[in-house]
Parts: C-alpha cells; sequence; structure tokens
C-alpha cells in the first residue's frame, strides 16, 4: 500500500519510537510472549541456512536502488570525475554473484532520488543542479542507452503509456503524456500554482488526474487522452484560495479553505456526496471497506466512505500500514497493534519493529530489530494471521534497509551497501 499525504508524498513508513502502553488482557499478550521468547531463542542460535551475503560494489556514499529484478547503483557526485548509473542483475540462486548488465554515464552534479523499472526503461529522477527542475531520464532496461529526458515525475498510465507531472511554482508547469519507446510528447495540459495534482487509478495504473484550480475549481481529466472529463466550482463566488485534493478509490476528498473539514465528491462525475468535520487533516486513505483519516494532530478517524459517518476513532493510533481489513498501527504502546479496519478492535500485538521500505506494493511487510548482542532480526509481517514470521538473523546491519523477499538490501556498519539473499 502506498500512502500519500494530501500535498506531500510519504516515501517510507512512519518509524514510531518506542513508549509504554498498557497491555490487554487476553490472547494478544500470551501471542506476545511466545513471539518474544522465540526471538530470544533465535538470536542466539546457528546462522540461517541458504543465506546469501554480496558487498555491492559501489563508491562510498552511493546510492543503491532495487528495482524490478535489478540493482541499480548511483555514483555521488565528485568535483572533476565521472558520475555513473550502474545496472546490476539480482543474483538468482545461493552462492551467485552480482552481474554488471550495463552502465550509463549521468551529469556530474545533481541530486537522485529513485529509480525505477516501467514500461521497459530505467526511470531515474532527479533534480538538475543547472536550474533546479525536477527531471526524469529514461533508460533502455537492456542495454542501458539513454532514450530521453524530460521534466516532470513519471506516472504510468492504464493503457501502456507515461504521464509526466511537472508542477512549478511560477505557474509555468504542465502534466504531459510521453510516449515510453520514443520520449515523444503527445499532449500536455497546463498545471495551476498555487494548485494541487492527484491521480485515479487501480493498482498504480492511471486512468484519470484531478486538477485543483486557485479559483476553486475541480478539473477531471482523461489520462490516455488529456481531454477534461468533468469540472465543477468548489468555491461559490468571485474568489480564489488554496486548497487540498486526493484520491481514495473513486471518492475525491477535498479539503476546504479553514481545513475543519472534508469533503467528499464521486469520480468521474464529481457529484457531492459529504461533508465531515475533520479539523486539519493529513492524509486518507482506504482501510478495508472503510476510510482512514489521519489528522495533522495525529490519532485515527475512521469513515463511512459512502456516507462520511464516523465509525470509529482513537486519539493515539500512528497508522503505518494495511492489509485487506487489517491495521498496522502505533500508538502510545510498545510497538506495534493489529486492529480490525471496521470496528478497531485490537487483534494482537506484534511488539517493536523498525518497518522497511518495500519494493512491490503488495509484498509481504518486513520487520527488523537489534537483538542484545547487536544482530539484527527479520520477520515476516503478517497482519491478518497476527504473526510476526521470523526468517533470519543477520549481522549488524546500520540502516537504509530496502526489501523485496528474498532480497534485503541495506547499508552496512562500515557504510557499504550489502545484499542479503534470505532463506525462501
Amino acid at each position: 500500500m502506498s500512502i500519500i499525504e494530501l500535498g506531500e508524498v510519504r516515501d517510507e513508513p512512519t518509524v514510531v519510537p518506542p513508549v509504554r502502553r498498557p497491555r490487554a488482557a487476553g490472547r494478544p499478550v500470551r501471542s506476545a510472549a511466545v513471539l518474544l521468547l522465540a526471538l530470544v531463542v533465535l538470536s542466539g542460535a546457528a546462522p540461517f541456512p541458504e543465506r546469501t551475503m554480496i558487498v555491492v560494489p559501489a563508491p562510498r556514499a552511493a546510492t543503491v536502488y532495487l528495482a524490478a529484478d535489478s540493482l541499480f547503483v548511483v555514483d555521488p557526485p565528485i568535483p572533476d570525475e565521472d558520475r555513473y548509473l550502474t545496472a546490476y542483475a539480482e543474483p538468482s540462486s545461493s552462492g551467485a554473484n552480482l552481474r554488471r548488465r550495463w552502465q550509463a554515464s549521468l551529469p556530474r552534479q545533481g541530486d537522485y532520488l529513485d529509480v525505477r523499472v516501467q514500461q521497459r526503461l530505467v526511470l531515474v529522477m532527479g533534480v538538475s543542479a543547472a536550474d533546479g527542475v525536477f527531471r526524469t531520464t529514461a533508460f533502455d532496461v537492456e542495454t542501458g542507452q539513454q532514450r530521453w529526458q524530460h521534466p516532470g515525475a513519471p506516472q504510468p498510465i492504464a493503457d501502456g503509456g507515461l504521464l509526466l507531472s511537472d508542477p512549478r511554482e511560477d505557474g509555468s508547469g504542465a502534466i504531459s503524456r510521453v510516449e515510453p519507446e520514443t520520449g515523444r510528447l503527445l499532449w500536455s495540459v497546463p498545471v495551476p500554482s498555487p494548485g494541487e495534482n492527484t491521480y485515479h487509478g487501480a493498482y498504480g495504473r492511471v486512468d484519470q488526474f484531478v486538477l485543483m484550480q486557485p479559483t476553486g475549481e475541480v478539473q477531471v481529466y482523461d489520462a490516455s487522452s488529456g481531454h477534461l472529463v468533468r469540472s465543477v466550482d468548489t468555491l461559490p463566488g468571485d474568489r480564489s484560495a488554496y486548497q487540498r485534493v486526493q484520491v481514495v478509490d473513486d471518492l475525491l476528498l477535498l479539503v476546504p479553505p479553514g481545513g475543519t473539514r472534508l469533503v467528499g465528491y464521486g469520480l468521474p462525475g464529481l457529484e457531492p456526496r459529504w461533508t465531515a468535520e475533520v479539523p486539519l487533516v493529513s492524509y486518507a486513505t482506504r482501510c478495508g471497506d472503510l476510510l482512514c483519516v489521519l489528522p495533522q494532530s495525529g490519532g485515527l478517524q475512521v469513515l463511512d466512505p459512502a456516507t462520511g459517518l464516523l465509525r470509529w476513532s482513537d486519539p493515539t493510533d500512528l497508522l503505518a500500514d494495511v492489509r485487506g481489513d487489517r491495521l498496522l498501527v502505533a500508538g502510545t504502546g510498545e510497538g506495534y497493534v493489529v486492529r480490525d479496519a471496521a470496528t478497531g478492535q485490537t487483534r494482537t500485538e506484534l511488539g517493536k519493529w523498525v518497518l522497511i521500505p518495500l519494493l512491490g506494493r503488495d509484498d509481504p511487510l518486513v520487520g527488523v530489530r537489534q537483538t542484545a548482542d547487536g544482530r539484527v532480526v527479520v520477520a515476516k509481517l503478517d497482519l491478518l494471521s497476527g504473526r510476526a514470521q521470523v526468517i533470519d538473523v543477520l549481522p549488524g546491519l546500520a540502516s537504509s534497509c530496502q526489501a523485496s523477499l528474498p532480497v534485503l538490501l541495506c547499508q552496512g556498519l562500515d557504510g557499504s551497501p550489502v545484499l542479503w539473499r534470505l532463506r525462501p
């Protein structure tokens, strides 16, 4: 699941410092105790079999990304030295080494923020040192040959194309469709400033995009053609104000001026559905059949998406992930708790973990925790069963981990990127 803030993209799951929580009586306590005992036993056991460790050949301060079945290394900027993007194939079996597939030149200066594989392209996103503009550079996934470069951040379209979103403070930005194979721009729609844009689509494939004009006009566009599908004025009279929008399933959510309400509209027709009193909304996401809304002040409010009525709330819960009708939250207790989305009832306590960013939206949740002797326990967190399945205990790791099981990529204690291929 990708959680998107109204106005900010969240790149990593929230990590909450441990605090005390009153323990619930009954089975959750016993489950947590059994889990803790298992971890103690495992931390003193012999290393797990069928594990491969590979130190990634990368300069110090390089940035490493997992994407599809590959590993990409972006060299750090070093004065008067060339800079490269290097692609490696992930090892497919125990004992295999990293195989370099290709290497491509990058500008010597600039900040690179992400590398993705989409539409048989390697898309490298970063901020240009020359003009500060966010740009996407496309390389052929097989050869590393540069195909094209355009301003904006990519979004895959349901019909196989790509959108590039390039909002700018001076109002000169646009959302454009680009032909993936050639980089040819097919059409562009101006993006207002100040203003917001958001997307509608299933499984990361956009079929519509929404623009919020400063005048209060909400516009829905078809992502394939760029044609305006529907618009509605949300600010009566001759006025303008900054408003925030987000799309969750077929519901467009609007935070009007003042930030004390949340208004729901249906898509694509933009028919008004409901208004809820939810102050200072940060972002919203689907929670099973319901709608989770997170205020900026913290806590969690769960609404009926059809009516906007409040089903339940908790002033302390911080939502970390959603899987089906189960929520992973951290509140005033010690570690993570699994709640039922429909009722808010606590199902089990999973304990204290640090969540690892995932490559795929449906990949198993991965958590790590440090043992007393400095080793790191790696576990799959299954919200539906309420279990933390320990899959390995590794030597000390520093930070900056990414997971696509059975592959785990982390920064080692000496600063070198290390790839672990864990047991199945």
